[in-house]
């Protein structure tokens, strides 16, 4: 991640428009992996989703900026990444475990470790956010990387019932089963990605990390301001 910190100068031609396989090339030689080349709004960069996150990088190849970009709006800034953010936490649908609202107004999905205090605090909640319409959906992210913790969240989010499985985890009955943590990799190196950071991270359906944890009435707030 500091070879991309840094380096803002990739050698290229100042004038050459560099195809989509040369500058997937030159951020794999600067330490990315997992690489996706697309069209930006803003004429002259595209954008570059990494496994470390969203680059935007010039059409000659030359240079790459790191950072949040936005489009002012009658309606306040939008983050440009969270459209591309937000279709990547949708492949994962299939691999959350959900905790569904009968009226739903608002999705959010979780990034939570099952030995984080606030995460714990979030699910005993679970039914309040439901009630006020929001449905919470879970990704696994292990705060301390692929060990004992992953492993657990991984026989959790691959049970018979993955909802059980975690509503018993959350009350203190941890799974003594380990498994290699395939598909909480999978929701971990998406959280990485994303910029979490800690647990829980809450995510809104067009792609915003709106922070960490928050009482059912004020992430009600926060959506409705967020989530337009």
């Amino acid at each position: 991640m500091k070879k991309l910190l840094t380096a803002l100068l990739i050698s290229a031609s100042a004038t050459a428009m560099a195809s989509d396989a040369e500058i997937k090339s030159k951020l794999q030689a600067l330490g990315a992996k997992n690489i996706e080349v697309k069209d930006s709004p803003v004429k002259g960069l595209k954008t570059a989703v990494t496994d470390q996150g969203i680059l935007y990088v010039s059409e000659n190849g030359q240079y790459v900026l790191q950072g949040k970009m936005y489009e002012l709006t009658n309606k306040g800034p939008v983050d440009v990444a969270g459209k591309f953010l937000a279709d990547k936490v949708n492949a994962l649908k299939n691999e959350m475990i959900v905790y569904p609202a009968k009226n739903e107004q608002y999705v959010v999905t979780v990034f939570m470790d099952i030995t984080c205090h606030y995460c714990h605090l979030l699910h005993q909640q679970t039914k309040e956010y439901n009630d006020l319409g929001i449905t919470i959906r879970y990704l696994a992210f292990p705060r301390a990387g692929m060990n004992d913790t992953a492993r657990q969240m991984e026989t959790i989010w691959t049970a018979k019932d993955p909802v059980f499985a975690l509503n018993e985890a959350e009350k203190g009955n941890l799974p003594k089963e380990l498994k290699a943590p395939n598909i909480v990799k999978r929701h971990y190196d998406l959280g990485v990605q994303l910029g979490v950071q800690g647990t829980p991270s809450i995510v809104t359906s067009t792609g915003e990390v709106i922070g960490g944890y928050l009482k059912p009435q004020d992430l009600l707030a926060a959506l409705k301001e967020s989530v337009q």
